[in-house]
């Protein structure tokens, strides 16, 4: 295991692209953090600069206490599982194993001993003798992880190792790495773009922006929960969160569609009053309105349907507030026709207010749970 700690990490290349910018942050041993955002918000390069495969510019990185900047990727005790498996063709999956092992010198017994055990813990057993081209990518993948896993490293990163495979090996990897994780104990990052994969693994989740800028950091249930500004809010939770612009007029969120009196929702709101911002909720939050009334503490909202979506245990309802397109899960016996009127309510506890300006959430006064 490994303690990591960033102090205003940042990575510009020489023609002047600023791709991380002040990034801090403490790990702790044996955590699960996974870096999560969208392309081109410094998610790889951050993994990059760890594993010493980018200089860092500015600021300081520490592991274990050891300034680590100028470290070797050898000396920082990290093993690296690409987004390609990056397996030898000409090599069986024992050779592909234990060839890290070989290169170190290590006694050929005990790399097969090592061998077997990592193979045993990845259910590769019955594969060893064979050749990548004779594997699924599911198998190729857990391959790339015990490549990995064989060294004893203390810290693994893994930069998104899933992305090749099909929904149901990408499930099935998920568990797996979680559970390898837990049996082994090392410190671990993880580099996805898939916020699922990250609200199901990590311990803690680093939200990334555009332009290599830290959101928020906090648990899985922070994130969804508590989030801190509009880009969190919209990137955490499948399907998004809906945002509703408008203005607080009389302790009261208006725009041409709704009037719904927010005083009760917000810590100090006169210290909003006239400004412009964003009432926002998540799809599976709201509740449809059978008597058409909103019950004590529901806000109701009319809209109107314009498609429907049976997934089986829930369906998505497209529709819209105004000239606002929203997404609502409904459950399937409750499914609205297309193109009717539809009445829902949106709990309080489940409603959230955003500067329009500043993007950043403004103080609630009830509890989310």
């Amino acid at each position: 295991m490994a303690h990591l700690l960033f102090k205003d990490v940042n990575k510009v290349y020489p023609n002047g692209y600023h791709a991380v910018h002040d990034f801090n942050m403490e790990i702790k041993d044996g955590e699960f953090i996974c870096l999560v955002g969208d392309s081109g918000c410094g998610k790889s390069t951050t993994l990059r600069m760890i594993a010493g495969l980018e200089e860092i510019t500015a600021g300081e990185f520490y592991i274990d206490g050891k300034l680590a900047n100028l470290m070797t990727s050898r000396e920082r005790g990290i093993a690296m599982v690409f987004q390609s498996y990056a397996l030898y063709p000409h090599l069986t999956v024992a050779e592909n194993l234990g060839f890290g092992l070989t290169l170190e010198g290590v006694d050929a017994d005990v790399i097969d001993e090592k061998v077997q055990k990592t193979a045993a813990i990845l259910g590769l057993t019955p594969y060893l003798d064979r050749f990548p081209r004779n594997l699924s990518g599911g198998q190729c993948q857990r391959v790339a992880v015990g490549r990995a896993l064989i060294r004893k490293v203390s810290i693994f990163l893994m930069d998104e190792p899933l992305s090749n495979l099909d929904a149901k090996q990408r499930v099935t990897m998920r568990s797996e790495i979680k559970q390898i994780h837990r049996s082994v104990g090392a410190t671990t990052i993880y580099v996805t773009h898939d916020q699922t994969e990250a609200m199901t693994m990590s311990d803690r989740i680093v939200v990334m922006k555009s332009g290599g800028y830290v959101q928020q950091i906090g648990t899985p249930y922070e994130l969804y929960f508590y989030p801190d500004n509009l880009f969190v809010a919209g990137f955490i939770g499948e399907p998004p969160m809906n945002f509703l612009k408008g203005k607080v007029e009389g302790g009261k969120f208006v725009n041409d569609s709704v009037s719904l009196d927010i005083a009760p929702v917000v810590d100090d709101i006169a210290s909003i009053e006239g400004k412009e911002v964003v009432f926002a909720f998540r799809p599976e939050a709201i509740k449809v309105a059978k008597s058409g009334r909103a019950g004590k503490e529901e806000y109701l909202i009319k809209s109107n349907v314009d498609l429907t979506e049976l997934l089986g245990d829930t369906t998505n309802v497209y529709a819209n507030v105004g000239d606002v397109n929203v997404i609502l899960k409904v459950n399937p016996h409750d499914t609205p026709a297309m193109g009717a009127e539809f009445k829902f309510v949106v709990p309080y506890k489940a409603a959230y207010i955003f500067d329009k300006e500043t993007e950043k959430a403004i103080p609630s006064s009830i509890k989310r749970n």
